[in-house]
């Protein structure tokens, strides 16, 4: 019941920005303001990943272990096949100075949950050589998977993820995959390459990293589909755009939960899911895809899966001048770390 104005006087009359009478809002509050009504200016200092402390030469493991989320960049985008520009992906999340604390639906605020630290960007040898920058790629995940630290990283185009689940799966052997994108990328060698972005889950089933059998492919759409056969051919299950319509976000939910099941999962997150008037910015937009409302809310249906690495990929900001797709994408960020804060 609300109070009357006697007993709001009473209650909030002089009270600071961060002074809460609910419990659990009092908590929240009291994690992230300091003397009633002071909290770090957004804009000040500089950028990070969702805020979180920066960790100069984090790829290190003594200081990886100390960790139970780690945040990287992966400027990489020699694997286009057309528009280039997502090797600026992690810098404009970085520029995002708003994202969180608090998730309303989920009534979390991951970041006072984990140990977190922005460890900056997967040192690569050769800007030029694409396959070298895979292999430095799987090495550094594998530094990783020596520690118990959830990478959460941001490209960078798609052809990243396959490396890093090579170098993950050290740790957690094959893994499961939700997928949310305008495409399967399951294709094959073109050109003579097959690290481009078209390709990195075909090489991760081949490699032996990914159970096709626990993969979800949401969102997929677009005049490539001919292009898929591999995902259903080992055994994918593919949610085209169509079918999330038409049997609605809670029916995508389950099924994803079901395929994944209590395994091992990686999270990717490619923003040309997004139709592109909420992702203009990004290399192969698709018209007909997600909204951003429906992205989280299918993110958030995802709680308690064993998230154990996930990224934000093909975020290209040239494209986009008006910072949407970056907004985006740092929001979809936020929503894996939420993941990770309430896996069981």
């Amino acid at each position: 019941m609300p109070f009357d104005l006697d007993e709001l006087r009473r209650l909030y009359a002089g009270a600071g920005g961060g002074d809460m009478h609910d419990p659990h809002l009092r908590e929240v509050a009291g994690l992230n303001f300091k003397d009633g009504d002071k909290r770090q200016w957004p804009f000040a200092n500089p950028s990070t990943l969702l805020g979180a402390p920066y960790m100069p030469g984090g790829l290190n493991y003594e200081l990886l272990r100390g960790l139970d989320v780690a945040l990287i960049g992966v400027p990489m985008d020699l694997g286009v096949t057309n528009r280039p520009g997502a090797r600026y992906g992690p810098r404009a999340l970085r520029g995002v100075d708003r994202i969180g604390p608090y998730e309303h639906a989920l009534r979390i605020a991951p970041m006072n949950m984990l140990r977190v630290a922005d460890l900056g960007d997967v040192p690569m040898n050769s800007r030029y050589d694409l396959a070298g920058c895979h292999a430095d790629i799987e090495a550094a995940y594998r530094t990783i998977a020596r520690t118990r630290a959830v990478p959460l990283s941001v490209g960078g185009d798609h052809s990243i993820t396959g490396s890093i689940m090579k170098g993950l799966a050290e740790r957690s052997g094959p893994m499961g995959l939700v997928q949310i994108d305008a495409h399967c990328d399951t294709g094959g060698i073109y050109e003579g390459s097959r690290f481009h972005h078209s390709a990195p889950f075909r090489e991760a089933v081949l490699a032996g990293v990914l159970d096709p059998r626990r993969c979800v492919q949401i969102g997929i759409r677009g005049g490539a589909a001919y292009l898929w056969e591999f995902s259903h051919a080992s055994g994918m299950t593919v949610i085209h755009v169509e079918e999330v319509q038409e049997r609605g976000i809670d029916w995508v939910i389950a099924k994803a939960r079901e395929v994944v099941g209590d395994g091992p999962t990686y999270v990717s997150f490619d923003v040309d899911a997004l139709d592109p008037a909420f992702a203009p910015g990004t290399g192969t937009p698709e018209v007909g895809g997600l909204s951003t409302r429906e992205a989280i809310a299918i993110l958030r249906g995802l709680a308690g899966i064993d998230i154990v690495g996930g990224d934000v990929v093909e975020v290209a900001p040239e494209y986009d001048h008006g910072t949407i797709t970056a907004q985006a994408g740092a929001q979809m960020l936020f929503q894996l770390l939420c993941l990770v804060a309430l896996r069981t």
